[in-house]
């Protein structure tokens, strides 16, 4: 991308480049394995630590959902029902299945995103590249979500099994899972959701890039940052917000 235009692109989400290669936002002189690596860990923690934190709301989600008979009062009420027949514990049920897949979501999701949008770039040249930025997003973001819920799927089996029925192959992930395969198959046992998975999640993932990379380029307009001067906290500053924003919009 045109050294003119990298500054109004966000760094983490976006490419930025002052020489005829994309520059690492690392400091390397070229994106290469080390730079995928840290976007993928990066993903991988954020996507772990922050579904983990949510647990809790995802059981008493998922109750609702699964006895919408026994949980009608609400996210409030569904708590206190699981609380009061349960005991609190019970509200981290699924935790473990939770904070790994969504590990191994964010680290696909993200570092793919990256790669398939620095490939495309090499491939197209900059400035076509540039000119064709909301595609690109779309696309990498696309690719990098169908790969991530191919290994979250299995996961995400365990936890809603888990949260239907604690004591379900003695209650740990590494006994849900091979219970589900044995009762149902891999396919039957971890797959039976993939395509409602993939439509819920492509098309989030594919507005979230888009949304956080025209975010970044507004935010960067509208103050008069150039990412490619910047400090680190303003950069961060700038990831953040319009992370928040695409959040947002995405949902």
């Amino acid at each position: 991308f045109s050294t003119t235009r990298s500054t109004t692109f966000a760094t983490t989400m976006s490419i930025r480049s002052t020489n005829a290669m994309p520059l690492a936002t690392s400091g390397q002189k070229e994106y290469g394995l080390e730079y995928f690596l840290k976007g993928a860990l990066a993903g991988g923690l954020c996507c772990g630590v922050t579904h983990g934190a949510v647990c809790p709301v995802d059981v008493v989600k998922t109750r609702m959902q699964l006895d919408s008979v026994k949980y009608n009062k609400g996210m409030i009420g569904g708590f206190k029902t699981v609380i009061a027949e349960e005991g609190v514990g019970a509200l981290a049920t699924g935790l473990g299945p939770t904070a790994v897949g969504y590990f191994i979501q964010g680290w696909f999701k993200f570092g793919g995103v990256e790669f398939f949008k620095i490939q495309a770039v090499n491939s197209m040249g900059e400035q076509k590249g540039w000119d064709n930025r909301t595609s690109i997003y779309l696309g990498s973001a696309a690719a990098a979500e169908t790969i991530a819920d191919i290994f979250l799927c299995p996961l995400e089996a365990v936890r809603i099994r888990l949260v239907s029925e604690p004591t379900y192959g003695g209650g740990s992930l590494p006994g849900a899972a091979a219970a589900l395969v044995k009762e149902n198959g891999i396919i039957g046992g971890f797959y039976s959701g993939f395509v409602p998975m993939l439509f819920k999640q492509v098309p989030y993932t594919m507005a979230k890039f888009v949304v956080q990379g025209k975010a970044s380029e507004a935010i960067c307009t509208s103050a008069g940052i150039d990412l490619s001067t910047c400090g680190g906290a303003t950069t961060m500053g700038v990831a953040l917000s319009s992370g928040v924003v695409a959040g947002l919009v995405a949902a």
